[in-house]
């Protein structure tokens, strides 16, 4: 989508602002869905949520396909992809945790995992350039409904260790109020742009929509009910510090994205191939660093490997800012967005680890809804806010503003995990 900005906006008769609302409302449905459908995996089953989430997603490629305006694009995106991916991603990670009982092995997997998760995020903006530039933007949409039907294909021979507990009570009043809660606050955050009282208005609704869902949580355990979340999620130290790290993460990475892609299209005029080539770089650096996951795991602690990814992320940004005031030519984002890509490809799967590995298997549908859905959040955010500082276009330059807000953002997340505890390499368990 990053690198079909122009293309759609053109097409379907919008503005940037507009696909920007895609976006994050995509992200949003996400993250607000994550935690419901690590549970839904566990009372119906994780290779039939997985599956259904696929067909789901697929449907949703086809209507953005062919989408006639921006509202049917959001429906298609947004909406059903967005409740597609929420179904399917809590059970790929609750099937790696179960599959996977050694800690060895769980961590080579999650990192095999995370590898090809980033890469095919950052391989994306290419492969969406190439085929917009050839055919169009709708073609796109045509081609992931294909590699969904593939998937669906493949996952026939896979196998669920765990039946399904049909007897599980789903805790409908606390999915609603959660999602309302994130909802309402990554509104907030996009009417930063437009009006300064109704950001406020939505950002205080979204926190007392929260509270009430922790009240709600509270009462349904004193009561011997089963919440959507139960808080012992919440008293972990070291998970919580995970759950940091990876919502700083993935607002970074999602943030640099949006940023730097509708810089080059809109204001260097590159088109979406170019655009797609130029964020090659990124995908070069996460392949170098997913590769070295492993071998990085056993020589290094889980927290040194998450400091150093923050560290080398924001120096990427930093070379980002440096070289776009000294050259305006294309190779001048390359340094930039290869470091970043090392930063992010360096410290996902520990973070990931961390948190998935600090509760038992009885725990993991919460954990793993609850961890998606922390970073989802933290990808919608990202594009939430990298997208009002770009409209808002402040007198230092929006480009530069947006890049240095991320950058501060990163060294938040570099505190969080310099707070994470000592002497845990990346093959041991988290508690």
């Amino acid at each position: 989508m990053n690198v079909m900005i122009h293309d759609i906006s053109e097409d379907l008769d919008t503005t940037v602002q507009g696909v920007q609302t895609a976006i994050t409302v995509f992200l949003l449905v996400m993250a607000a869905l994550m935690i419901p459908g690590g549970i839904l995996a566990d009372r119906y089953g994780r290779k039939r949520c997985l599956v259904a989430g696929l067909a789901i997603y697929g449907v949703g490629a086809l209507l953005s396909a062919a989408a006639p305006g921006l509202g049917v694009l959001i429906l298609g995106n947004s909406i059903l992809e967005g409740i597609g991916t929420a179904l399917l991603i809590p059970p790929v990670y609750i099937l790696t945790t179960l599959l996977f009982t050694e800690v060895t092995r769980r961590a080579r997997a999650f990192g095999a995992i995370m590898a090809l998760g980033g890469i095919g995020a950052a391989t994306g903006p290419l492969l969406g350039g190439l085929i917009t530039s050839a055919i169009s933007w709708r073609a796109a949409f045509v081609f992931q409904a294909a590699v969904v039907a593939v998937i669906i294909l493949l996952s026939r021979s896979l196998h669920d260790p765990l039946p399904a507990d049909r007897g599980r009570d789903f805790d409908t009043v606390g999915a609603i109020l959660s999602a309302a809660g994130l909802v309402l606050v990554v509104l907030g955050i996009l009417a930063a742009d437009d009006n300064a009282w109704l950001m406020g208005a939505l950002l205080v609704a979204g926190a007392l929509v929260l509270l009430a869902f922790f009240r709600w949580v509270r009462g349904r355990e004193r009561s011997g009910s089963r919440p959507l979340l139960p808080t012992s999620l919440f008293k972990n130290r070291t998970s919580n510090l995970g759950l940091i790290t990876q919502h700083t993460q993935w607002l970074m990475l999602m943030g640099v994205s949006f940023v730097v892609a509708a810089y080059l299209q809109v204001v260097r005029g590159y088109d979406a191939i170019g655009t797609g080539v130029i964020f090659t770089a990124s995908t070069v650096g996460l392949l170098i660093s997913s590769l070295g996951a492993e071998r990085f795991a056993e020589r290094r602690e889980q927290r040194t490997l998450i400091m150093a990814g923050f560290i080398v992320t924001v120096c990427g940004i930093g070379i980002l800012l440096a070289l776009a005031n000294a050259s305006q030519k294309a190779w001048a984002s390359t340094p930039g967005l290869l470091l970043i890509g090392l930063g992010l490809g360096l410290m996902l799967t520990p973070s990931v680890n961390v948190v998935q590995s600090s509760f038992p298997e009885d725990l993991q549908g919460e954990i793993s809804g609850l961890s998606r859905s922390i970073s989802n959040l933290g990808s919608s955010v990202g594009t939430a806010l990298a997208g009002t500082i770009l409209v808002a276009n402040p007198a230092v330059g929006p480009y530069a503003t947006a890049l240095a807000v991320l950058a501060a953002i990163g060294l938040v997340g570099l505190g969080a995990a310099a707070m994470l505890p000592k002497g845990r390499r990346g093959t041991e368990g988290a508690s």
